[in-house]
Formats: C-alpha cells, sequence, structure tokens
C-alpha cells in the first residue's frame, strides 16, 4: 500500500452549498428545475432522479440555491447527518445539504461516494451541534482518509457498483410489479366499485392501529435495530441504517407492542407521510418508533389489498385532511383510524388476491435479495476502502 497517500478528505473534492428560494414567492416554485432535500435521497439507493418539489429559474436566480451537475454527489448536513446520493440529472438544492464535486485527476465520483459512505459514522462523530448534528464545510478537512491511485480508486469502485447496480435493477423491478398490482387493485375496487358495498373505517378492518415509540432510548454501538421512517423502503426495512439500542431498551419496547408482526402492515406516518407502505412478510427483530404506524388488518379486508388500497394516490390525497404539522407532516391516528374505505365482498377479494398474491411474492423475493446484496456490499466496503482486501487493475498510461 507504499502509493496509497494520506489526504484530508476535503482535499478530494469540490464542496458546494445550497438554498431554498422564498416559499412565499409562489413564482419561485412549481417549475421543471428539480429542487432535492434528504426525503428525496433517503432511500437507500446510489443515485437520486426524482423530487417531491421543483423550482422555476427565477427561483434559481433569486436564491442561493446551486444547479449540481448529473454525477454530483449529494449529502446531508443537517439533522439525518450523512445520507448521501449521486445525482441521475442535473438538480438544485437546500442549504441542509452539500453538493459534492470529485476533483478531476484525483478523485474518482464513484470512488468518492463509497470512501463518504464508509466514513459517514466518523463523520456523524465529530459533527458539531449537539443533538441536532450538522456537518460544516471544515469537517471534510478534520478527516484524513487513505487514498489509493485512481485507478485502483476506479477499480474498488467498480466491485461496490456491481452490486449497487444489481440493487437497483431489483428495485426497479419491484415499482414495476407493484404499478401493475396497483393498477389491477385501482380497476377492481376503485373504478368497478359497487355503491351497495358496505361502508367501514380501518379501525373496523383491524384489530390494532398504533405507532411505534414515543421515547427514544440511548444508541448503542452494538445492539438491537430500532427502526424510524427514515429506515423504510418500499418493500421493508433497512436494518442496516437502523439505530442500535441495549437489549433491556429493546424487551421493554417489545412488551410495549412496538414490534410488527408478520402480517401487519406499516406505513411512513411522520414526514412524506404514506411514501412508503408495506405488508410484513415476517415478523423481524426491529422496534419502532413513533414516525412509523403499524396496522394489523383483523381479516375483514385482506392484507395485501388493505396494503395496495394505502399505496395508490388517490388514498394519499384523501388523507390531507387528517394530517397536521407545516414543518414535519404527520397523520393524526385518532382521525386515521376513522379513515372510511368500502370494504369489498370477500369472493371478489379471493379472487384478486389469487393474482395478485404472486406479485407480492416476487417482490418479497426481491426484496430477500437485495437484503443479501446489501449486506455483502456493506462487508465489503470498509476492508476495501481500508485495504485489506486489495483489487486487481490496470495502470493507466499517460498519452
Amino acid at each position: 500500500m507504499s502509493e496509497w497517500q494520506q489526504l484530508s478528505l476535503g482535499s478530494l473534492m469540490e464542496i458546494i452549498g445550497g438554498g431554498t428560494p422564498k416559499t412565499s414567492v409562489s413564482e419561485y416554485w412549481g417549475g421543471d428545475i428539480p429542487w432535492l432535500s434528504v426525503v428525496d435521497f433517503n432511500t437507500g439507493l446510489k443515485f437520486v432522479s426524482s423530487t417531491e418539489k421543483t423550482i422555476t429559474q427565477e427561483g434559481l436566480n433569486n436564491s442561493s440555491t446551486k444547479l449540481l451537475n448529473k454525477g454530483d454527489i449529494i449529502i446531508s448536513a443537517r439533522g439525518t447527518v450523512g445520507v448521501l446520493a449521486i445525482l441521475d440529472k442535473p438538480m438544485t438544492f437546500n442549504q441542509s445539504c452539500y453538493g459534492i464535486r470529485s476533483k478531476k485527476g484525483i478523485s474518482d465520483t464513484d470512488y468518492l461516494y463509497y470512501l463518504l459512505t464508509d466514513t459517514v459514522r466518523e463523520l456523524t462523530q465529530i459533527s458539531h451541534g449537539g443533538v441536532f448534528d450538522t456537518i460544516t464545510r471544515a469537517t471534510f478537512d478534520e478527516i484524513e482518509v487513505a487514498v489509493p491511485p485512481l485507478p485502483e480508486q476506479k477499480a474498488i469502485a467498480s466491485v461496490l457498483s456491481s452490486l449497487d447496480d444489481k440493487i437497483g435493477l431489483l428495485h426497479r423491478q419491484n415499482k414495476t410489479l407493484e404499478a401493475m398490482a396497483e393498477t389491477l387493485f385501482r380497476h377492481w375496487f376503485i373504478e368497478e366499485a359497487k355503491e351497495d358495498w358496505e361502508e367501514v373505517t380501518l379501525a373496523d378492518v383491524c384489530t390494532r392501529i398504533t405507532d411505534g415509540s414515543h421515547s427514544s432510548p440511548a444508541s448503542v454501538e452494538d445492539g438491537y435495530p430500532m427502526a424510524s421512517v427514515k429506515d423504510m423502503y418500499d418493500w421493508g426495512i433497512n436494518q442496516s441504517t437502523c439505530r442500535k439500542i441495549s437489549k433491556e431498551d429493546y424487551e421493554a419496547l417489545v412488551q410495549a407492542d412496538c414490534k410488527a408482526l408478520q402480517g401487519d402492515i406499516l406505513i411512513a406516518k411522520d414526514g412524506s407521510y404514506l411514501k412508503h407502505v408495506f405488508l410484513m412478510e415476517e415478523s423481524l427483530d426491529v422496534v419502532l418508533l413513533s414516525s412509523i404506524a403499524m396496522l394489523r388488518p383483523n381479516g375483514q379486508y385482506h392484507p395485501m389489498l388493505l396494503t395496495l388500497f394505502l399505496k395508490l394516490d388517490s388514498t394519499h390525497d384523501l388523507m390531507q385532511n387528517i394530517v397536521t404539522g407545516a414543518v414535519i407532516p404527520r397523520i393524526v391516528l385518532k382521525d386515521f383510524r376513522k379513515f372510511p374505505i368500502q370494504l369489498p365482498p370477500k369472493d371478489l377479494q379471493d379472487k384478486a388476491v389469487k393474482i395478485i398474491k404472486p406479485i407480492f411474492e416476487k417482490c418479497w423475493e426481491n426484496n430477500r435479495q437485495i437484503q443479501t446484496l446489501e449486506n455483502l456490499r456493506d462487508s465489503l466496503l470498509p476492508k476495501l476502502m481500508s485495504g485489506e482486501i486489495r483489487v486487481q487493475y490496470q495502470t493507466e498510461e499517460v498519452a
């Protein structure tokens, strides 16, 4: 490893600050320029391709936000510190993030993404601001890293990228399958719904509608996972991103019924409400925080069908009436329990489930593969970055 250099992390990159156009000026918003916040890329995926909010050229010109290039890196610097993604297209971003651009001839973008991922724990440890952690520009200069020559950077990144490419493919396949299932559900139970179907509430078709713990136990280095909304993705919980808590705290939360069981439906309750809705294929040794709501169906409405109902854009729109909070929207559970739904006949539900069940099973299978690939990637990452595992590469000839 004699050819590896000890460098500051900051010397490998250009750091770019973001901003927010005035929200009181409607002409600045709703244009065709994507505007990133951490909610858009806190997905566990390497690339970010879309944003919830967009701005206009006027909004860009009259604010401190910047337009990043395709291939630049975005990193969250406040609150949920150290979430990363690579931009799939040019995007602007808010002041709670930094744009990171690799330095030509010094660092490879993919390698820099993985190097930052590997050092996120250290970034979090030295970030300033107490509970509301913050990364500053100086933070990057405070960390020294061992950096291989550019050809070896590219070879290391290629190994890890091959795993992320497969993970991304499986996520996209799940998106396609999910869209098929939602289309079928919408046709059978929304467009073809009958007036004589019984109108009930969510509480009528569930034995329990609650959320996770409202207290947050202290973190430990090696313990049991505790999930919040940031650890959710479309078909499961990313246990690798969960905070760890002690065995005693975990068991206390299990006793308080903060653990999801097989057949429960989990939904994102806080922030981007209903962004993630999924049916638990199996019980996991994970407890939940209050940003996740948990529904336990009682059998009147098949869990797969109820999950699809909650995933619909039309359901999301209707639920705006039971959401509170301007900065962080939250579903109000007492109103959520009263949310009206039409209960389809049992025979129609059974027919639909026969067709939809294989779609769920394939998505669950893909999700298991995703977990396996993520575990492999996460175990290889520190070993490749430290040089414990070396990869073969060809030295680039200078023309």
